[in-house]
């Protein structure tokens, strides 16, 4: 998500939720299943939790999970739609019924730790043996800081801007990320969209639409961002949440917001040993779980594609030169930037470039992006093979989070 104000609506104002929108990792400390090996550079509610078992490796219990699950709920481990605060929760609940869609996010405008719990509470029940298989939701927010704060009011601190945070002292910045991962946990949020990893030059500043302009960046050379993002992944860890570093490969030297735009959003600077990357090495040395996909081009790296569908981009450099191994999930896929590929398409060319999780802003588009991946899956064996593996990725960080009871071996 670049940053929508209700994913890609039609607003221009700040960050809504889920792509760049501003937008649109897990325990730092701890060595997270998604992360590289070697890669180069205030409670409200009780919420519902699905611990599993201890003595079952997250990727064991990804393989046995996935043998019991049908085809279609598969599929729909692939998927996570929006949920905004006006609409019925029972919408969300028939697409996670029919379409066996596995993840959610909110979008902009929830207020109160209590509701959000509520809520979570809600769609967690959804995840039933006949819709889910019994697999637990990723729940996700766009929890970044200053007008980028999904979630507010009683039991939500406020919060600075990214780039008055990049200012804070390393421990200070550790404290404040594990206080939003606590309060975000509180509320049966296991997923930040957040930290935003792409570093705004100076020389472009404000002038640059999906960062810049809020302050979205933690500072303005990739120095200063690095240590920032390592800190935010620790502190969401600590908190309890995955984190997500976006949008790879950065989002900084562009001018318009893919969210709203189609031209504006070419970086004809970054290849794939530009420093600028160092962040996302950064956060993926420090054990972030996910990485979301910008939608803007980048012809020194793929003069063909934007990023969310080169393989290039994700398999060859994110996957490959950086080492993750982790959930790869693309920016909001309701983006302009996109619109002139289908629907089904952008999920199945996603999907086929190394990606994991496609994230829409609306829930309507979730029946054709599952009967497209599944139509694909039928005619190519080797796009069957990548969405196995895909599903296998989102399992084990479901393993690994609680979202999956397995027996203890």
């Amino acid at each position: 998500m670049a940053f929508a104000a209700t994913a890609c609506g039609a607003s221009d104002g700040p960050p809504a939720a889920g792509s760049t929108v501003p937008g649109t990792s897990s325990p730092a400390a701890t060595s997270s299943s998604s992360s590289a090996g070697t890669s180069p550079t205030s409670g409200s509610a009780t919420t519902t939790t699905r611990p599993s078992s201890p003595g079952a490796s997250h990727g064991s219990c990804a393989a046995t999970t996935y043998a019991q699950l049908r085809p279609n709920q598969r599929v729909g481990q692939l998927v996570m739609v929006g949920l905004e605060t006006s609409q019925p929760r029972a919408e969300v609940g028939r697409i996670i019924s029919s379409e066996h869609v596995g993840n959610v996010f909110y979008l902009g405008g929830w207020h109160g730790s209590s509701t959000v719990a509520d809520t979570s509470n809600q769609l967690q029940h959804q995840a039933t043996s006949s819709a889910t298989g019994g697999v637990g939701l990723l729940i996700a927010a766009d929890q970044e800081g200053g007008d980028v704060q999904q979630l507010k009011g009683p039991g939500f601190s406020p919060l600075p801007s990214a780039l008055q945070q990049g200012a804070m002292s390393s421990s200070a910045l550790v404290g404040h990320a594990t206080t939003i991962g606590r309060e975000l946990k509180a509320a049966g949020v296991n997923v930040d969209l957040a930290p935003v990893a792409g570093t705004v030059p100076r020389s472009i500043g404000q002038a640059n639409q999906p960062l810049g302009r809020w302050g979205r960046e933690y500072g303005h050379t990739p120095q200063t961002v690095s240590p920032a993002v390592t800190d935010v992944v620790h502190g969401l860890t600590r908190g309890g949440v995955a984190a997500t570093l976006k949008h790879f490969p950065g989002l900084g030297r562009v001018r318009a917001n893919t969210d709203f735009s189609m031209t504006g959003i070419t970086d004809d600077v970054m290849t794939t040993n530009d420093p600028y990357l160092r962040p996302f090495s950064a956060g993926i040395k420090a054990g972030a779980d996910l990485v979301m996909m910008s939608l803007a081009r980048y012809p020194k790296m793929d003069a063909a594609s934007p990023a969310a569908f080169s393989s290039k981009i994700i398999t060859q450099t994110l996957r490959g030169d950086l080492g993750f191994h982790g959930v790869v999930i693309s920016d909001d896929l309701n983006a302009v930037a996109v619109r002139s590929t289908p629907v089904g398409q952008r999920a199945v060319r996603f999907i086929a470039a190394g990606g994991d999780i496609a994230l829409t802003g609306g829930t309507l588009s979730a029946p054709t992006i599952v009967a497209a991946i599944l139509a694909r899956s039928a005619k190519d064996s080797a796009f069957a093979l990548k969405v196995d593996r895909s599903v296998h990725r989102v399992l084990a960080l479901k393993a690994r989070i609680g979202l999956i009871s397995c027996p203890a071996k």
